[in-house]
């Protein structure tokens, strides 16, 4: 299946069902399957352990025990667009899922030079905010 956004989405892993969801429509939401169920198998992805963990992680209420992720779309009254934007879902979920996480930042200690400097700076300006204040004997 492929609509357009769902580039990022490998089709054997994908299967979406239509089901019936409740909500707005009146009757036609006892008639008619429009909220969009879709399942994408995680063992088929082709995800790395690490992107399998960061989903985890993003989304740990909608993956079942059979490494499943389960995405349900009912917001609209129709059937093209709860696929669509389940389909959105799921790609911006696997988008998120690729990012790798950021480097930890590794504590460094300053230079001696770097110290010095800084000490002579706090220094100079102490010197030079001294030589505003009012000398004793000259005030009146």
């Amino acid at each position: 299946m492929n609509t357009g956004n769902d580039k990022v989405v490998e089709s054997a892993a994908l299967e979406i069902k239509f089901i019936h969801a409740g909500g707005p429509g009146g009757q036609n939401v006892n008639k008619v399957s429009t909220c969009a169920q879709l399942s994408y198998d995680l063992n088929k992805s082709g995800l790395s352990p690490g992107q399998l963990s960061r989903l985890a992680i993003l989304a740990p209420s909608q993956i079942s025990r059979q490494n499943v992720l389960i995405i349900t779309a009912r917001n609209h009254r129709s059937q093209a667009l709860n696929r669509t934007e389940a389909v959105a879902r799921l790609t911006e979920l696997l988008k998120k899922a690729l990012v790798p996480p950021p480097r930890p930042r590794r504590a460094t200690r300053p230079t001696r030079r770097a110290v010095e400097r800084r000490l002579e700076d706090k220094k100079r300006r102490g010197a030079h905010k001294a030589a505003r204040r009012v000398v004793r004997g000259d005030e009146e």
